[in-house]
């Protein structure tokens, strides 16, 4: 039986690739590596949800504990975290960045290793455990590329996977295992992450994202992390309000992405940027003194990551707090300005989720869970600047796929206004870490 060209062309071409072992050993490298990645952000997640939960515990115990624990935690976390492992500050999603873009070969290891990635996940469960005002989605983008990066180490010689690729799919292997939303993932990579695509290791580097997205499935089950929104019929009568929240959650979160960055550089007059120069630990207590008042004063609804809050507030039975929307702003701000290892996606989803419901009151729209998701995406979109990020995560994570469209312009409105008031925040945020590095040495004689 003769064969045709085209099919011995293809079966010399599958030989080919079956005889290479290079190109098999790199494959099962970057997949066990991606296994390893979405196991310890798994990991870290129970780190974070058993700290909060023995938070929670004692200050159900004793009332005004958080008085005292607060503000002694920060400040030790900073202490540590300067003494021992500096470069864990922070969120996370910069250092990856300016890993992957800015930074020599030889200092990488000073934003992502074995080392920051165990730093990251101790001194961000720690501040759970106080009770701050942080998410755990931005550290694991640096836990899981911190992991993915050290399979360099054992890759053949002249494999096609570069540096650049393992920290994109690392990077975003973290945020879909942390979310549960490999789809949100991958966008983030495509967004957020990739500068350079990667030509002839993209569909493996992909495969490795979908698989660290899938050991948060295998352990948590294939649930989404809100739940789902009951949708009423899409008419008319949502785009006054509609409008409204994608407008407000441009307008809010290109300040709070403002004020952010001007707290990170720190090198505004005022003196209290001057005192958080000058003493990191002292300043990071006063800070966390004030979380704990602002968290008592909203009757403890503050502290943490704010899912609990949201969760409420898309099954209808809200919050009673008035002021949640500003209290939850100021203590996310805070943590940061304190200088304690966090990230904000999920405070932000929690802030944005109660400017809608707060919408969805001032306008007296019937299905408030829908301003609730629009204002989730279109927060999340203005803070990060990365709408089509925003728009998927949030779609993945609160199953109402009715909303995809409105969802999509939310996020795209939000961003466009917070363009008006700030830069993109990583991406500015990536360039102070690569002029705050030393200098590096020269290379050999």
């Amino acid at each position: 039986m003769k064969i045709d060209d085209g099919s011995a062309n293809l079966l010399n071409a599958l030989r080919k690739d079956l005889a290479d072992w290079r190109l098999w050993l790199s494959r099962a490298v970057v997949i066990g590596f991606a296994a390893l990645a979405g196991l310890t952000v798994v990991a870290f997640t129970w780190m974070t949800e058993h700290a909060f939960a023995f938070f929670e515990r004692m200050q159900g115990a004793v009332a005004w504990a958080p008085l005292l624990w607060t503000p002694l935690c920060a400040a030790g976390i900073v202490w540590v975290m300067r003494r021992y492992a500096i470069g864990a500050a922070g969120s996370g999603i910069p250092q990856v960045m300016a890993a992957m873009d800015s930074v020599p070969a030889q200092q990488r290891h000073l934003f992502v290793s074995l080392k920051l990635s165990a730093a990251k996940m101790l001194l961000t469960a720690g501040g759970m455990l106080g009770g701050l005002s942080l998410g755990r989605e931005g550290p694991s983008v640096q836990i899981a590329a911190g992991v993915m990066h050290h399979a360099r180490h054992y890759l053949p010689d002249k494999t096609q996977v570069s540096d650049h690729g393992l920290l994109m799919a690392g990077g975003a292997a973290g945020i879909a295992a942390a979310f549960n939303t490999p789809l949100g993932g991958i966008m983030f990579a495509i967004e957020e992450l990739s500068r350079r695509p990667e030509q002839r290791s993209n569909g493996l580097l992909l495969a490795a994202i979908v698989l660290s997205g899938l050991m948060a499935v295998s352990i948590y089950g294939n649930s989404t992390y809100f739940g789902v929104i009951r949708v009423d019929e899409l008419s008319m009568a949502l785009l006054w309000p509609g409008l409204l929240v994608a407008v407000s959650c441009g307008l809010i979160g290109g300040l709070f992405a403002r004020m952010l960055l001007l707290s990170v550089r720190g090198d505004s007059a005022d003196r209290f940027s001057r005192w958080r120069k000058r003493s990191p630990v002292a300043f990071a207590a006063a800070c966390g003194l004030v979380l704990a008042v602002i968290g008592l004063v909203s009757h403890n609804s503050t502290f943490g990551t704010g899912y609990a809050a949201s969760r409420g507030m898309l099954d209808g039975q809200g919050h009673t707090e008035p002021l949640y929307t500003l209290l939850k702003f100021l203590a996310t701000w805070i943590t940061a300005w304190s200088g304690v290892p966090g990230g904000i996606f999920a405070p932000a989803l929690s802030i944005g989720g109660s400017l809608g419901n707060d919408i969805a009151q001032l306008t007296h729209y019937a299905n408030a869970p829908t301003l609730i998701a629009l204002g989730m995406a279109g927060f999340l979109a203005a803070v990060t600047q990365a709408p089509l990020t925003a728009f998927i995560i949030v779609m993945e994570m609160v199953d109402g796929h009715a909303l995809v469209l409105s969802l999509m312009a939310t996020a795209m409105v939000a961003s466009g206004v917070s363009r008006l008031l700030c830069v993109p925040l990583y991406q500015a945020m990536a360039q102070l870490q690569s002029l705050r590095l030393p200098p590096a040495a020269p290379p050999a004689a």
